[in-house]
């Protein structure tokens, strides 16, 4: 376990940023509350075995009394770095995503079922939008009584959605929270 160095620190920030554009400082400077200390500290990105975890000050410092052949995992994975460099986010950071989220999308009851088995956001299956979204941005993907389902890339801008056919993309799937029962082996 080891801190990013600039490198992949910066496409860790470059992906968070997609999501959570300026509530990026909120993750960042997020103090900590867990740890026996009066003042535990903040949050902080750590790798290990090419994943990107979130994790408290307090926790690593205490984390370094294990081995680290036999350390499993530490705090949140967030994320994993690819044999090729490329920085992908995993569906165990939906709960940091969703808290600090900039753009959003609800789902209609009857295509929810559609995404957590990893299919697209079509128009026909949107419920709600917010504002300004551009094609590129990142998209938490919510069901209409407001649990987050998952996230993905726009598609199409929010006017662009507005006259788009039922049948087209207007959000392409990245995770979801099917992806637990799907991929339970690997995660």
């Amino acid at each position: 376990m080891r801190p990013l160095d600039e490198k992949e620190t910066t496409a860790v920030f470059e992906k968070l940023h997609k999501f959570t554009g300026n509530n990026l400082k909120n993750i960042v400077e997020n103090p900590a509350h867990e740890g026996p200390e009066q003042n535990p500290g903040r949050y902080c990105f750590r790798l290990h075995k090419n994943k990107v975890y979130y994790v408290s000050d307090s926790l690593v410092k205490r984390a370094t009394n294990v081995a680290r052949n036999n350390l499993v995992a530490l705090g949140t994975c967030i994320g994993k770095f690819t044999h090729g460099g490329s920085f992908h986010l995993t569906v165990h950071s939906l709960g940091l995503l969703s808290a600090n989220a900039r753009h959003k999308v609800w789902l209609k009851p009857t295509s929810e079922m559609s995404f957590l088995y990893g299919n697209h956001v079509l128009k026909g299956g949107l419920g709600r939008i917010t504002e300004n979204i551009a094609p590129g941005d990142g998209v938490v993907v919510y069901s209409m009584s407001d649990i987050p389902l998952g996230f993905g890339i726009a598609a199409k801008s929010t006017q662009d959605c507005r006259k788009l056919d039922p049948n087209g993309i207007v959000v392409l799937h990245q995770s979801d929270i099917g992806e637990y029962l799907r991929m339970e082996d690997e995660l």
